[in-house]
């Protein structure tokens, strides 16, 4: 240290890292200090242990000398590494990842971690998919009673799972109504004081639980969240990334709005002055800040004023930040650049498998592999609960949609591949039908449910009239993930009309070469994806049907 006119001066405290140019400069506000003539050592990267860098943000009118600008034109391709992460809005930072400062001791400081245990533990890049579990909570800690209930620790008011396949080929954002009934398994969790504590499930009934109480109630965190998603999908969760309210006010400013588009003006204030009082003409716009939120929270308004209407704004919302993330004006202004980093970093919690810049941005760079027309927005497939009689409240899980979308995101199907031609497999299924008084076929179960192959074979016989059929048990062998049918050539009919009474895919057909000749039977093995009798499955290699979607490339209206 120096003693200059009765101050402590540092000559690395004299430094500061300019997010604009990428170089150090010399501190603006540095007083009488003489100016000094030698940088930090260690360039850019260098710093005193704990010493956290001073991170302004760019000036307007910044002059940079011709040797500052070639050093920038030289270097700017090895700085540019962004970090996009946050909460609601998560996966879109994610997948809009290119082109930030790695401002790492101010950024990081920003970043919140939970340490989930083995429901997070998956390290922030993999070879193979992931599943990033996005959750906006309606907490209202710390946001001065602003929303009401100032002392409410939130539940998981939207959530969204972001499924990357492993070849970076396509992603899904998967929707998950909060108002859905389903149980909600143990959960065990970390204190703040170190030790830990198992929350009790609480068992599906009528009308409760509903999904949101998964996190917050009884003092669930967001690991709580990743074992019911987890339980409900049959899908490893690998990583959560948790916002609040502040993080779409925040985000959508950074990036100077969010164009959005009405097919009816929303005029979102119920008879009892709730609501997110939005009031917005039919046609585009461009949200922002508090009206951002406003837009994401609106529901009363919208056709049938539920929690599904609103999971449609939300979408388009998302959807359009990632085309403005992606364009010009941001990736070529430093200032949005740094004010996006910043407020997304200071939104977000997240476990300790992404926890810190570092890992984040290598996420980042992982996912940015995926283009935005590759990825698709739906919904978890849901019905109105039919114990409510007229006024649907809740929702209950789609049994025959949700398996086959379980089963395309487990096994990598891009949903934006449903305008492809139907491969030559489905040869398979064309040509005549036998009567089903002619089918044979040993039912086996492979992997299904207990007393699938029984409850099969009762399914074939008393409501389908498959006489000739049989139970064989259990398969020999490990499980199998997909149910299969194997026949001869000679039993290509018959097989065409089982697979049309169970829903059996292309797939699912194993033709062998020999004639098996009259009265054998064909060999039905059900496999893990088996749902029961009649429940359609779904091929591997393609996008199920019927599934809502949407693409983060296209701007559609909503409302």
């Amino acid at each position: 240290m120096d003693t200059q006119g009765g101050r402590n001066i540092d000559p690395a405290d004299q430094w500061v890292l300019d997010p604009e140019t990428g170089d150090y400069r010399p501190r603006s506000d540095a007083g009488d200090a003489p100016a000094p003539t030698v940088p930090p050592q260690g360039g850019r990267r260098a710093r005193r242990e704990g010493e956290r860098r001073p991170v302004p943000e760019p000036r307007e009118g910044h002059r940079r000398n011709g040797t500052a600008k070639s050093r920038k034109a030289k270097r700017s391709k090895k700085r540019k590494a962004l970090i996009w992460t946050a909460g609601t809005l998560g996966f879109v930072l994610l997948a809009g990842s290119t082109g930030a400062y790695l401002l790492y001791r101010h950024l990081d400081g920003n970043i919140s971690t939970v340490d989930v245990g083995t429901a997070g533990s998956k390290n922030a890049t993999s070879k193979d998919a992931v599943n990033i579990l996005v959750i906006g909570t309606d907490s209202r800690i710390g946001l001065g009673g602003k929303y009401g209930d100032a002392g409410s620790v939130g539940h998981a008011d939207t959530t969204i799972l972001f499924h990357v396949a492993k070849d970076r080929s396509n992603a899904t954002a998967m929707s998950i109504p909060r108002d859905m009934v389903t149980g909600i398994p143990d959960c065990p969790t970390k204190q703040k004081d170190g030790s830990s504590r198992t929350i009790s499930g609480t068992p599906e009934a009528t009308f409760s639980p509903r999904f949101n109480e998964s996190l917050g109630q009884k003092g669930r965190d967001p690991g709580c969240t990743m074992r019911t998603v987890a339980k409900i999908t049959g899908l490893p969760i690998d990583h959560f990334i948790l916002v609040n309210f502040e993080a779409v006010k925040t985000l959508s400013t950074a990036v100077g709005g969010v164009p959005i588009c009405l097919t009816h003006a929303i005029d979102d204030t119920d008879p009892n002055g709730q609501g997110s009082h939005l009031h917005l003409s039919r046609g585009p716009h461009t949200v922002q800040g508090e009206q951002a939120l406003q837009f994401v929270r609106t529901r009363h308004s919208l056709k049938n004023g539920s929690d599904l209407d609103r999971i449609d704004l939300q979408k388009q919302f998302l959807g359009s930040m990632i085309r403005q993330m992606k364009s010009g004006d941001t990736l070529s202004d430093p200032r949005k650049l740094f004010k996006l980093a910043n407020a997304a970093t200071k939104s977000l919690t997240v476990d300790t498998g992404i926890g810190g810049v570092g890992k984040l941005t290598d996420l980042a760079k992982d996912l940015n592999r995926v283009d935005s027309e590759h990825i698709t927005f739906t919904t978890f497939p849901v019905v109105d609960n039919p114990a409510e009689g007229k006024i649907h409240k809740t929702v209950v899980v789609d049994k025959t949609r949700a398996p086959a979308l379980f089963a395309a995101i487990k096994n990598d199907v891009s949903l934006t591949e449903l305008g492809k031609k139907p491969k030559a497999a489905d040869a398979k299924l064309r040509g005549s039908k036998a009567d089903p008084s002619q089918v044979r076929v040993v039912v086996y179960n492979g992997g299904g449910p207990p007393g699938a192959a029984q409850t099969t074979l009762q399914w074939l016989q008393n409501t389908k009239g498959v006489t000739h059929s049989s139970n064989g048990g259990n398969a020999s062998g490990a499980k199998q993930d997909r149910t299969t049918l194997t026949y001869g050539p000679d039993q290509a009919d018959q097989a065409r009309a089982l697979a049309a009474m169970m829903g059996l895919t292309a797939s699912a057909l194993h033709p062998g070469t020999k004639d098996l000749g009259s009265g054998s039977d064909m060999t039905l093995t059900l496999g893990r994806d088996y749902q029961g009798p009649g429940v359609p499955l779904t091929d591997p290699d393609k996008p199920p049907v019927g599934i809502p979607q949407s693409h983060a490339d296209k701007n559609v209206c909503v409302g």
